[in-house]
């Protein structure tokens, strides 16, 4: 038997209302900035990891197919694995002076260091 009223990601499970319907929000894919106009944050990661260090790239604006090249970019620069997730870069293992050396060398001159 299938639902009328099916649950969403943002929390509604029920409603009484038989015309009820839930509204997909829309946001608008943002324009991807130069390089230049980038402000990258790049930490290193160690919470809810078993222990295993990460490097995360943060504050990107842009599209998603976008941060996913960067992504693929650093990956195959510092030579390990990663993933693109929740709008960061993960790269695997304690890469922040090679990231930060790729990122200015691309011309991402706005990046700072952290942890």
């Amino acid at each position: 038997m299938s639902k009328k009223n099916k649950p969403d990601t943002r929390g509604f499970v029920f409603s009484t209302d038989p015309s009820f319907r839930f509204e997909q929000e829309e946001t608008p894919e943002q324009e991807t900035l130069t390089p230049v106009q980038q402000k990258l944050r790049i930490r290193l990661d160690t919470k809810q990891r078993a222990g295993k260090a990460v490097t995360l790239v943060t504050g990107f604006i842009g599209t998603g197919n976008d941060l996913e090249e960067l992504g693929k970019k650093l990956k195959n620069f510092c030579g390990t694995g990663g993933s693109v997730k929740e709008g960061e870069a993960i790269i695997q293992g304690d890469q922040r002076e090679k990231i930060l050396q790729y990122l200015i060398k691309s011309g991402y001159t706005n990046t700072k260091k952290s942890g």
